[in-house]
């Protein structure tokens, strides 16, 4: 079997996990040590994890080296491999978001237990978040704040500190015990409930101002009603959407 590259909060981590997937024991390996942990400053930014290098006793470790990083030729039958490559990726990527979560919410001296979930829903980031990062616990209303406020705050930075940790394109929707789903319910309500006044009036309606997330949900909703059309209009805080007769 080629070499194996494998990461770890320790050298010993990350050796363990390289063990697994060679299914070896470590006296019957070699290694080397790419890459020492470090530990970042203020929620880890700057830090990195153990990287390491592994391969069976008696191989030729500029080989197994090479194997790594040689690019492997589809065959028949290998886009499964992929998928299940992609898949344990972004799980990957989800559990170092739901650790870097579990970091912000120790600093702010709030308790509650991270789980990973997929997508569903608009409302969960379908179709741009590679996973939901939800919150459970008790007292947890002050990280949802005044219409969610606190919570967009609390995504938006998580966001920053994973994209620059694992690089641009790693988007991540936080939620606490189910608060985007209620509020994507109350948001699909209003717009059938306003778009069947501006059907009956036949004159404009403009919403208060909402964040990007919501306002996407409000565009989605009414995205194939024939009788009324959605726009958003303003700028920054003060962006709002608006529902027009067709």
């Amino acid at each position: 079997m080629a070499a194996v590259e494998a990461s770890g909060k320790t050298v010993d981590e990350a050796i363990e996990s390289a063990l697994e997937e060679l299914d070896a024991e470590l006296e019957d390996v070699e290694y080397e040590v790419l890459e020492e942990p470090k530990k970042g400053g203020l929620l880890g930014v700057g830090g990195h994890q153990a990287r390491v290098r592994v391969w069976r006793a008696g191989e030729d470790p500029e080989e197994a080296a090479e194997s790594t990083k040689a690019p492997r030729k589809a065959a028949d039958g290998d886009d499964d491999d992929d998928d299940e490559d992609e898949d344990e990726h972004v799980e990957d990527e989800a559990e170092f978001a739901a650790q870097m979560l579990d970091q912000m919410m120790a600093l702010m001296g709030i308790e509650g237990d991270v789980s990973i979930r997929d997508a569903e829903t608009p409302g969960d980031g379908l179709g741009m978040a590679k996973a939901v990062l939800e919150i459970e616990g008790d007292d947890l209303g002050v990280l949802i704040g005044r219409r969610g406020e606190t919570l967009t705050g609390l995504q938006y930075v998580l966001n920053l500190m994973v994209s620059r940790q694992l690089g641009e394109g790693n988007y991540f929707t936080v939620d606490i015990e189910g608060y985007r789903r209620r509020r994507e319910r109350q948001l699909r309500q209003l717009a059938q409930k306003m778009s069947d006044q501006v059907r009956r009036t036949r004159k404009t309606v403009t919403l208060e101002p909402m964040p990007a997330n919501e306002r996407r949900i409000i565009h989605l909703t009414l995205s194939e009603d024939q009788y009324v059309s959605t726009d958003s209009i303003g700028e920054g805080e003060d962006r709002k959407v608006t529902i027009t007769p067709r």
